[in-house]
């Protein structure tokens, strides 16, 4: 995700302005994080999610230190809300907490696994 394309180098734009088809200009808020290869597909989905403007607009909020974070979470909320476009992320932690529900149940009645294993 992190990138070393487009306004930093000069090789290029980086993924975020190859899909926006504008140039890549020195200080781009998307250049060190959306690389020119996989960056474009992500910046895609947030983009279709959340729109350019307002991902700019957020990650400009965000101290510097921090904005690696919030664009690994703006990718996967953005990518889990164009799969499944009704609970996005919220249905993946659903899954996970009945997983972690089953486990629980399978170790409190571990004298009792015969009735997991029919």
């Amino acid at each position: 995700m992190m990138s070393t394309a487009g306004a930093n180098n000069g090789s290029g734009p980086c993924g975020a302005c190859k899909f926006l088809r504008r140039k890549c200009v020195k200080g781009c808020i998307f250049a060190p994080y959306f690389d020119p290869d996989q960056g474009t597909a992500h910046f895609a989905a947030v983009h279709k999610v959340f729109g350019a403007s307002n991902a700019s607009k957020l990650l400009l909020r965000i101290p510097t230190h921090k904005r690696l974070d919030a664009v690994v979470t703006l990718c996967y909320e953005a990518l889990t809300r164009v799969r499944d476009p009704v609970y996005g992320c919220v249905g993946h932690i659903f899954t996970l907490q009945q997983q972690v529900n089953i486990y629980f149940l399978m170790i409190i009645n571990w004298p009792n696994l015969s009735i997991f294993i029919t």
